[in-house]
């Protein structure tokens, strides 16, 4: 078990979900709900288990990786992006589900993850995975996995502090 291959994972369910709604009439309802409230448990436990178990982690070890300066970078982009993420999405509950303007909300919070996805691809995995070793990996691993599990139907939204996460991620978490 592998915390960078866990994300991953985590990244193609997210897009294969976005990509479902993206194919489903509008008309069904039931199954957009149900699809969305999958998808929004998703992407707000993901991004929780990043804050908790690989950013600070990577906080401590990271150099930067591709465009990003150094891992302050890649972090304080993550964790601003983390946030977009979480707004887009807190938007799409305000409309009726199957509605344009649901889909257009659906589709905000998808242009905000696919952007978010990309730069941790090719920053903050890599770099964490240069830098950390396997038992690192896998212990992380395995806490980000039992989180997750332990929060199937999502965890509460609030937005981080990015500078006060940068200088203390433990303290701007919650216990959830």
């Amino acid at each position: 078990m592998d915390v960078t291959q866990i994300i991953l994972h985590d990244h193609a369910e997210q897009r294969r979900l976005f990509a479902a709604i993206s194919e489903i009439d509008p008309s069904e309802t039931d199954a957009l709900k149900a699809i969305w409230g999958r998808l929004k448990a998703l992407l707000d436990s993901h991004a929780e288990a990043e804050e908790r178990f690989f950013y600070p982690d990577l906080l401590k070890t990271g150099t930067g990786a591709a465009d990003a300066d150094d891992a302050d970078d890649e972090t304080r982009d993550a964790i601003d992006d983390h946030n977009e993420i979480r707004d887009t999405g807190e938007e799409v509950q305000k409309y009726e589900v199957g509605s344009p303007e649901w889909f257009s909300a659906v589709a905000a919070c998808e242009v905000a993850n696919s952007d978010h996805m990309g730069e941790e691809e090719r920053q903050g995995l890599v770099d964490f995975r240069k830098r950390n070793s396997l038992e690192v990996r896998h212990e992380l691993g395995v806490k980000f996995l039992a989180f997750q599990c332990a929060h199937l139907t999502g965890v509460p939204v609030k937005d981080k502090d990015v500078d006060a996460y940068i200088k203390e991620p433990a303290q701007t978490l919650d216990n959830a």
